[in-house]
C-alpha cells in the first residue's frame, strides 16, 4: 500500500467512526471548485460520510443552484476564475435563503491574512487543501451541529410566537391574534374592497356550569365548544378566537351579513344539538350570538376592530335579553333615499 493509499484508508476509517455521531438527517452540501478532479475527490469523501452532494464549477452556477435547490452547506474554492471564493461568499451572505448557509472556504493559501480575509467575507470555516479528508468530515460534523442548533432555535421562536397568539386551553386563537388580524383584514378591505362579518358568541349560563359541575367540566365545555365551531365553519380561511372567559369570536372574510347569519345559526344549532361530554356527564349547552360586519357602517373606511366588536357585542346582549339561545343581527346601513 502506498503512502497516499494508506492515508486514504485512514481517512475512511475515521470517517466511519465520526459518522454515527452526526445528526440523523445530513444537510445537503454544495461543492464549488473549477478543478473537476478536486470536485470528484471532495464528492467521494463527503458522499461516503452520508451527505447528499451537488456540485458547481463556477460562482454563477453555484448561485443558481442555491436559488433553485437550497444547500445549507457550501464548500467553495478560494481561487476561481471570474468571481473568486471571497466574492461568492459575500454574494451568498447578501442573498435570502430558507435557512442559514454554512460556508467553508478551501484554499492552498492558509496564511493568517488569507484566513482573516475569508472570515471577513462571511465564511464560517477555513480549510487548507493540504488538510486530510478526515479533518474535512470532522468540520462538516461541526457545520451540521450548528445548523441543527439554528433549526432548533427557529422552532422555539416559532412555537413561542404561536403560543403568544393561541389560547392554551382551547387551541383557538386568542384576543391578541384577533385584534392584530382584524386590523390587517380591515386594512386589506380598505385597499381592495370586499366584506367581512364578525360573529360574537357567549355560552349561556356558563357560571352555572362551573358552579354546578366544577371548573374541569367548564374547561371541557369550552374545548368542545371550539371544536363544534371549527366543524361548522364553511371555509378553511374562516377562523375563531377566544376573546376571554366564555366569549368567542368568528371572523368570516368575504362574507356579508346574510351569509354571516347563516353560519351563526348553523353554529348555534350545532351547540344545542347534543349534550357536551364531560367528566361530570353530559351537559346541555346553548349559546347566544351577535352578528355585525362592514355592511353596518355608513363609512366602511372608519370601521375598526373595536367598533366592529362593540356592535357585535350589542347584538349579543340583545340575544341574551331576549331569552338566550338565539342569533341577533346588526342593522345593515341603508343610504338615505
Amino acid at each position: 500500500m502506498t503512502a497516499a493509499e494508506d492515508k486514504h484508508a485512514t481517512d475512511e476509517s475515521v470517517i466511519t467512526q465520526i459518522q454515527p455521531a452526526l445528526l440523523a438527517v445530513a444537510p445537503r452540501v454544495l461543492l464549488v471548485d473549477d478543478d473537476e478532479l478536486m470536485i470528484e475527490r471532495l464528492k467521494d469523501l463527503v458522499t461516503a460520510a452520508g451527505f447528499e452532494v451537488d456540485t458547481a464549477l463556477d460562482a454563477p452556477s453555484a448561485l443558481a443552484k442555491l436559488a433553485n435547490g437550497f444547500c445549507p452547506v457550501v464548500i467553495l474554492d478560494r481561487e476561481m476564475p471570474g468571481k473568486d471564493g471571497l466574492e461568492l461568499c459575500r454574494e451568498i451572505r447578501a442573498g435570502h435563503y430558507p435557512g442559514y448557509v454554512y460556508i467553508m472556504l478551501v484554499t492552498s493559501h492558509d496564511s493568517e491574512e488569507e484566513i482573516l480575509a475569508g472570515l471577513d467575507a462571511g465564511a464560517d470555516d477555513y480549510l487548507s487543501k493540504r488538510a486530510s479528508g478526515t479533518q474535512l468530515i470532522a468540520r462538516l460534523a461541526t457545520a451540521r451541529r450548528i445548523l441543527q442548533l439554528e433549526h432548533s432555535l427557529k422552532q422555539v421562536i416559532e412555537e413561542r410566537r404561536r403560543m403568544a397568539m393561541t389560547d392554551a386551553l382551547t387551541g383557538a386563537h386568542n384576543r391578541r391574534y384577533f385584534m392584530n388580524h382584524m386590523r390587517r383584514e380591515l386594512k386589506r378591505l380598505r385597499r381592495f374592497g370586499g366584506d367581512v362579518t364578525l360573529l360574537v358568541f357567549d355560552i349561556d349560563h356558563f357560571k352555572h356550569i362551573n358552579d354546578r359541575h366544577g371548573h374541569a367540566a367548564g374547561d371541557a365545555v369550552l374545548v368542545e365548544f371550539v371544536r363544534r365551531i371549527q366543524a361548522s365553519l364553511p371555509r378553511e380561511y374562516d377562523w375563531c378566537a377566544r376573546l376571554g372567559g366564555e366569549e368567542f369570536a368568528v371572523v368570516l372574510p368575504q362574507t356579508d351579513l346574510g351569509g354571516g347569519a347563516v353560519v351563526a345559526e348553523k353554529i348555534r344549532r350545532a351547540v344545542a344539538a347534543a349534550p357536551f361530554a364531560t367528566y361530570s356527564g353530559g351537559i346541555e349547552v346553548t349559546v347566544s350570538v351577535g352578528v355585525s360586519g362592514l355592511g353596518c357602517f355608513a363609512d366602511r373606511g372608519l370601521a375598526t376592530p373595536d367598533n366592529l366588536l362593540s356592535r357585535a357585542d350589542d347584538c349579543l346582549y340583545s340575544s341574551k335579553n331576549a331569552g338566550r339561545d338565539r342569533v341577533t343581527i346588526d342593522e345593515p346601513y341603508r343610504a338615505p333615499a
